[in-house]
């Protein structure tokens, strides 16, 4: 990625909290701190006048609220946001929704932020608003509607034909949403590990499981993975799938950062990999970063079918770049094509058995 100065302006009703990011996104020689503002009226007019590269958004906010903001502005103005939220279930499902709005990314507000908790997250925000200022964004006007297939079952798929696992990062959120609710009801399993903070996770599975013909949920230790079902990595935890019989079944574990984050993809591809082989399909998806890289070149390896997302459609081209360098991706497709590839590949398997 190129180097080059992120210009940054801070949108927090908070006083000591845009003084606080103001202090630690200064640190970075990579990133300028062009202004700061308390609300979003203030925001607007800043905007104008800075030009600023990335917004950070704090999600609740006086004057007007974070949610309407973000729509006005990704409709008349696109530009990247990385949305700034407490750790609650409130602030989870708002946060989801601003990023379906089109926000970036997500930074977490930690609870005991005046006792050096946010200075110990530093790093985090600093990567995320670094990564933002490369994003691609995209006006609301100019993203077409997505609405969720409503084919017939035909019980095509079996838990033992075909396990599809996809990795996502930045810009994920709603690439998921729009391969998600393509999918018809008696789509193959899915499994997915998108870097995503804790409660944030099950708010995300919540909202796709309401508006998808497939059911979505957060992935839970030692369940069943059945055919129709799409199973999201827990925020704090690596998911895997391992074998029970002729069983799938997932598995939700603690453990060390992998590939510098935890849920991974690369633990998610290395153990489908392992466990599946040839009867996998790998996608990875937009996302700053290798994570990912090496467990998809590991499935391919394997015999799995593996897809990375084309350059042209990638909020950042980074993960699927990585892949691709490594070998690991047998095709590269725009985000639009995905969905039904993963199917076309998926009723090849069935159509061969």
């Amino acid at each position: 990625m190129p180097t080059r100065i992120a210009r940054v302006l801070i949108v927090d009703d908070s006083a000591l909290m845009r003084q606080m990011l103001t202090s630690i996104l200064s640190s970075d020689p990579g990133i300028e701190v062009v202004g700061t503002a308390p609300d979003p009226l203030v925001a607007r007019e800043k905007i104008k006048a800075l030009n600023p590269d990335v917004l950070t958004l704090d999600v609740e906010m006086p004057r007007m609220d974070g949610l309407a903001f973000l729509e006005k502005l990704m409709t008349l103005r696109p530009m990247p946001v990385v949305m700034v939220s407490s750790l609650t279930e409130k602030g989870a499902e708002v946060t989801m929704r601003a990023m379906e709005l089109g926000a970036v990314d997500v930074f977490c507000k930690p609870v005991d932020i005046a006792g050096g908790g946010l200075q110990a997250q530093a790093q985090i925000l600093i990567d995320k608003v670094k990564a933002a200022a490369f994003a691609r964004v995209r006006s609301l006007s100019d993203r077409p509607v997505q609405q969720p297939a409503r084919l017939a079952v035909t019980t095509l798929y079996k838990s033992t034909d075909r396990l599809v696992a996809i990795g996502s990062s930045t810009g994920g959120v709603e690439a998921l949403r729009d391969i998600i609710l393509a999918l018809p009801a008696d789509s193959p399993p899915i499994v997915i590990t998108q870097h995503i903070p804790p409660k944030f996770s099950a708010s995300f599975a919540e909202r796709l499981d309401s508006l998808a013909a497939v059911r979505v949920k957060e992935a839970s230790d030692g369940e069943r993975i059945m055919a129709g079902h799409v199973y999201i990595a827990p925020g704090d935890r690596h998911l895997a799938v391992r074998r029970s019989g002729a069983q799938l079944i997932a598995q939700c574990y603690d453990g060390p950062l992998v590939s510098g984050h935890k849920p991974s993809v690369s633990v998610l591809f290395n153990s489908v990999a392992e466990t599946c082989g040839a009867k996998a399909v790998g996608v990875i998806l937009t996302g700053m970063g290798r994570d990912g890289a090496d467990g998809l070149l590991a499935m391919r390896k394997a015999g799995a079918a593996t897809i990375g997302e084309d350059e042209s459609s990638c909020v950042v081209y980074g993960m699927p770049k990585a892949a691709f360098d490594l070998g690991a991706v047998e095709k590269q497709l725009p985000l639009s094509h995905i969905a039904e590839e993963i199917l076309r590949l998926c009723r090849q398997d069935v159509a061969r058995t």
